[in-house]
């Protein structure tokens, strides 16, 4: 599975040492004003109706593999997007820490946000980005379905690697829509991305013994 999926991993994991790097060195006021500070009417249509993508979307997707799909298939993409949810949540009420809006209103009162229009704006509960870990967990989920069915190595399959890709810029524009939109900071941004990817692997490891059996590969509906 890792090497399957070695360029979404090793895409995620650039992304994680970047923002890693830029939380050490730059202060979390100032990288949060770096990063959401490029507002144009365009993309604050894009970001405000995108970011919802995470919403809704996953669970459109593992229903479609319950029924037209292995069921295994539905059961494992069902399991990362709740087990990451609910751990995320779990994470958000202990730490219950404060969103941009809040965090600025108390700490850097003068600053002025760039907010947009019609979205509806939390305070509480920042970290980590719930939407982000969404996005992430969908992502990897959809690549490791995909390079299972080809049943080739990551590099020998041109397909796969524009496939991966796409899910991981996908992903990465969903968890930079919480930041561009300041519902999020760029650590809740990062979590969201650690929980989203381990949770999938997690539940990868523990319903991928169960591939050959007979329940794992039953349709409900479409063709053997």
């Amino acid at each position: 599975m890792l090497k399957r999926n070695s360029i979404f991993i090793g895409l995620s994991l650039i992304l994680l040492v970047v923002l890693g790097l830029a939380l050490i060195y730059i202060p979390q006021g100032e990288l949060h004003l770096l990063l959401c500070d490029r507002h144009t009417p365009a993309r604050d249509i894009f970001y405000r109706y995108y970011t919802h993508v995470a919403e809704w979307f996953p669970y459109v997707v593992c229903v479609a593999l319950l029924l037209f799909s292995r069921i295994g298939d539905g059961v494992f993409a069902s399991s990362a997007m709740i087990f990451s949810a609910l751990t995320t949540q779990l994470f958000k009420h202990i730490f219950n820490a404060p969103r941009p809006l809040s965090w600025f209103a108390l700490f850097m009162p003068d600053v002025q946000l760039p907010l947009v229009e019609g979205v509806k704006m939390n305070y509480w509960y920042s970290f980590p980005s719930g939407h982000t870990t969404s996005f992430f967990a969908l992502a990897f989920v959809a690549s490791i379905i995909v390079t299972n069915r080809t049943g080739k190595e990551v590099w020998m399959n041109g397909k796969s690697v524009i496939v991966q890709t796409v899910l991981f810029l996908m992903a990465a524009l969903g968890g930079y829509s919480r930041i561009y939109l300041s519902q999020h900071f760029a650590r809740d941004v990062f979590a969201g991305i650690l929980v989203g990817t381990l949770i999938t692997m997690v539940c990868y490891v523990i319903f991928s013994r169960y591939n050959d059996k007979k329940w794992y590969n039953y349709r409900l509906f479409s063709k053997k």
